[in-house]
């Protein structure tokens, strides 16, 4: 490699005033706990911005890399090796862990921040507020397959029971089959359901407004309003601004705030305004489907889903959480990736696959091996069948992954996507043992975060893959093969 200093962007949703808290959580945190891999630790401020500098020194001294971190908007780092042997894999290293800092430090702000989001025309409701037993309990039911297959089998317990009343238990499993397949049919409706807001060419914005608040005065936030009192200001604060078009900043803003106790500081305001609906048509448009019903869930959860039985009926469902952490560039990637779903008709696919798995149980494996419906049979028939399921959903992401870097064309857009969103999964998996252990997950059909954005990043625009399921199921093999040498 060379000697050429190199330098990228880090994007960031903290506002102003928190750029300089940025730098002292980066020294803090991921200085001062290496002081054998880090020296010449230097904090400073050019034209007006905060900066970071210190030198990456390796373990036998061979060579250093020279970092400086200028706290804009956004981020600017530059990396400068010390000569050619400074091998690639110490900068992205780096690179790697600068950005999961970054993002560390926004997961800690994010917890005394205020955040309102907005479609004009549309009714003002609440944030949805998920605390981390929430979290875990929405990650389970809402971004793996646990929810469909916990219904599935009290649908069947029921539907068993019924019918064994009647003396017609042989019709359960196909009544069953028929009542999931009705649900997949129905998958669009299900989703607009789940949100919100639906979005149009008439509504085709959102509005986000961030304020940052210390720990102490968002404790005091916290003791002094209630759910219904933080409604009433998020409704007032559109009443005066985007229902009268016009912006919404600490000008605008100012008022309702100081009605409620709060000194409006611009530094401590961010907003942001995402047309998600033209995102979505223009992901539509490049892969030459129908623009799907797009809802959106009023929630920090950052995630992005998409169902329906064809690309016809297909509907998108986008939390507010991925629209502030994420930029429009990547924002459009993630879309492009919901449309490689929609595109491959994976729901379907899917049901197929896991339907055809339990007739043939039933019907098949009931009568020519009994005993495999016994304790612990079973359970191991269960583990091994759903694992088998689940490995097989992860060709389908990987190949929605694929798809959208070769239609949209940015796949290492799309990865940085994935590295914000799945930072804290990115950390874990830097042990073989967690690496491990997600390819094995049976609650999540996607590839570890590691794989994605690795196979993301190698990939050479523009991307020409003819056949991007067959592509994506000799990746998948062979990464899963990888971790286990």
């Amino acid at each position: 490699m060379s000697e050429t200093a190199l330098s990228f962007a880090i994007d960031t949703e903290v506002a102003p005033a928190g750029l300089e808290d940025l730098l002292n959580f980066i020294y803090q945190q991921y200085l001062l706990p290496r002081p054998q891999n880090f020296t010449n630790i230097q904090r400073t401020v050019i034209d007006h911005e905060p900066v970071l500098a210190f030198t990456f020194l390796e373990p036998e001294r061979k060579w250093y890399i020279g970092v400086e971190l200028r706290a804009g908007r956004p981020i600017w780092v530059k990396m400068t090796p010390s000569d050619q042997t400074v091998p690639q894999s110490a900068l992205d290293q780096i690179k790697e862990d600068l950005i999961i800092g970054v993002q560390f430090y926004e997961e800690q702000m994010r917890k005394t921040s205020l955040y309102f989001a907005f479609v004009e025309g549309e009714e003002v409701v609440p944030e949805k507020i998920l605390r981390k037993r929430k979290n875990i309990l929405r990650s389970l039911f809402f971004e793996s397959m646990i929810l469909l297959i916990i219904l599935f089998m009290i649908v069947n317990i029921f539907l068993f029971f019924i019918f064994d009343l009647l003396d017609l238990s042989f019709l359960a499993p196909v009544l069953l089959v028929i009542f999931q397949f009705l649900m997949v049919l129905n998958a669009d409706k299900i989703i607009l359901r789940m949100g919100d807001w639906v979005l149009s060419p008439q509504k085709p914005r959102i509005h986000l407004l961030q304020y940052h608040l210390s720990v102490e005065e968002y404790e005091k936030f916290r003791q002094k309003f209630r759910l219904e009192e933080l409604l009433q200001m998020k409704k007032e604060i559109y009443d005066r601004t985007l229902a009268l078009g016009k912006d919404i900043n600490c000008e605008t803003s100012r008022e309702v705030l100081l009605k409620h106790g709060f000194e409006c500081v611009p530094e401590n305001m961010k907003t942001k305004t995402v047309d998600v609906y033209h995102l979505v048509k223009n992901a539509a448009e490049i892969y030459g489907l129908p623009i799907p019903k797009i809802v959106i869930s009023n929630t920090m959860l950052p995630n992005a889903a998409t169902s329906g039985p064809s690309p016809k009926r297909g509907a998108m469902l986008i939390t507010t959480g991925l629209l502030v952490q994420l930029e429009e560039d990547e924002i459009l990637s993630v879309i492009g990736h919901e449309f490689g779903h929609l595109k491959g008709r994976d729901p379907l696919i899917l049901f197929a696959l896991t339907s055809s798995e339990y007739l043939f149980r039933i019907y098949v494996l009931w009568y020519l091996w009994p005993a495999l419906f016994f304790f612990p049979f079973f359970y191991l028939y269960f583990l091994f069948i759903m694992g088998g399921i689940i490995f097989i959903a992860k060709f389908f992401e990987a190949r929605a992954d694929l798809e959208s870097a070769a239609h949209v064309g940015q796949p290492q857009v799309l990865a940085e996507a994935l590295r914000k969103i799945g930072f804290r999964r990115l950390q874990l998996e830097r042990v073989q043992a967690n690496k491990v252990q997600d390819w094995l997950n049976l609650g999540d059909p996607h590839p570890p975060i590691y794989f994605r954005i690795g196979r993301l990043e190698r990939l050479q625009t523009p991307v020409k893959v003819r056949h991007t399921l067959v592509q994506s199921i000799k990746d998948v093999v062979n990464g899963f093969l990888a971790v286990l040498q």
